[in-house]
């Protein structure tokens, strides 16, 4: 197993008061993997990355997350149960996370990474985490590892409606208007500026019976980017209207 170079890696933190404010007694060697991207790997003559544990992190994450649902919402359905733990676990979810604790000073990344922002991209952060969480069971066991996830996931629960929204605004989206006995919603986008730096613009509307119930009008660097900000806006405000029959 590689260790740190501070010499050659002078812009990676020292992990220890990562491991001291997770409260974990972390093998160091386990936590320096665990902070090692694939990139940092392939220009150290193909050290070892965290992706390994990464896969171990994810199924204790995955468990924990699934007891928590299941404990927490007693009179969910299994596709309620499948929708929240699926919002825990997410992406979205992790790399809150993660910033949260100040993962990213952290990690070690190859050149590349680092010059497009690596440190806060949401995937790299995602699998790290749940790369430490795969460290932290080997270094200290299941229940320690579990206790660590719980603590930091807990505080999503009391909003995990947006956590699924933000994974698929325009789902989100069509899903609350036609619990309103709303229409399918209608977007419009256009762009402007050269090709290199273009900005795009889009409206969604969401309407019942011709009646229109929000509007909501976002910025993107992609036709796709602005249609999910205007989706999620417009969904932030739609569901502080009742739903049908409610």
């Amino acid at each position: 197993m590689t260790t740190r170079t501070k010499k050659s890696d002078p812009e990676i933190a020292d992990p220890a008061p990562l491991a001291q404010a997770l409260g974990v007694d972390f093998v160091p060697e386990l936590l320096d993997l665990a902070l090692t991207h694939s990139s940092w790997a392939y220009e150290h003559d193909e050290a070892p990355d965290n992706e390994r544990l990464e896969f171990l992190g994810d199924s204790v994450l995955g468990l924990t997350a699934a007891r928590l649902v299941f404990d927490e919402f007693p009179e969910a359905h299994e596709g309620e149960l499948s929708r929240r733990h699926h919002a825990l676990v997410s992406t979205v979810t992790l790399a809150d996370i993660a910033r949260k604790i100040e993962l990213g000073p952290f990690l070690r990344l190859g050149r590349s990474e680092h010059l497009t922002g690596g440190v806060d991209k949401d995937s790299i952060l995602a699998d790290a985490l749940e790369a430490v969480f795969g460290a932290a069971h080997l270094s200290a066991g299941f229940e320690v590892a579990t206790d660590l996830i719980l603590r930091l996931i807990r505080p999503y629960l009391a909003d995990i409606d947006r956590l699924s929204a933000e994974m698929d605004p325009k789902t989100a989206l069509i899903e609350c208007s036609l619990e309103r006995g709303g229409d399918v919603p209608v977007y419009e986008v256009t762009g402007e500026g050269p090709d290199h730096e273009r900005v795009f613009t889009a409206i969604v509307r969401v309407s019942c019976r011709e009646k229109l119930l929000v509007e909501a009008k976002r910025e993107g660097r992609s036709k796709k980017q602005a249609e999910i900000a205007a989706a999620l806006a417009a969904w932030t405000e739609l569901r502080q209207t009742p739903a049908k029959g409610k």
